[in-house]
């Protein structure tokens, strides 16, 4: 028999919520990865049986906020975004020439179907994983990590320069 995962949820769904927070210590992050817990047992409740719940909940609230710290970890979400701003609504005609002149020696000479820059962004300012920008771009993961290997290249010889 399937366990009862809204019962479970409304019994222990407090415990669960404060072990996310003293892992996490980011109220959005606990409420998100309590929800994130029922849902691991959601999916799982035909395999799981209701021997022990309140330890069940608490192994798999863990699991989960150790995850969400190894991502946080590998995908920081402190972007500098008031640079961002500045770059995309800088006023200064000279200020803009020298980035899009950066930008055009950078990405100027593109080899593949699918864009560098696309690549670029979607690894390197939205965070995603090689594999995660694989997948939207339609690539391997060794396609993307030698596209940017070859962009990295190319931003040392301009720096050098």
């Amino acid at each position: 028999m399937a366990i009862d995962v809204d019962a479970l949820y409304r019994r222990y769904g407090g415990m669960v919520l404060r072990r996310c927070r003293s892992i996490l210590s980011d109220e959005t992050e606990a409420v998100d990865a309590m929800h994130d817990t029922f849902v691991e047992i959601l999916r799982r409740r035909e395999r799981l049986t209701s021997d022990a719940p309140s330890s069940l909940l608490y192994r798999t609230a863990t699991w989960v906020c150790l995850n969400k710290l190894r991502s946080r970890r590998r995908k920081p979400e402190h972007r500098d975004e008031t640079l961002l701003a500045r770059i995309a609504t800088s006023d200064d005609p000279e200020a803009r020439s020298l980035a899009r002149g950066a930008l055009r020696a950078l990405f100027g000479v593109d080899d593949g179907a699918v864009d560098s820059r696309v690549i670029a962004t979607l690894h390197l300012h939205d965070g995603l994983t090689l594999a995660e920008t694989a997948e939207a771009v339609g690539m391997s993961v060794s396609g993307v990590r030698k596209r940017l290997r070859k962009l990295r290249s190319r931003l040392g010889e301009l720096e050098a320069a």
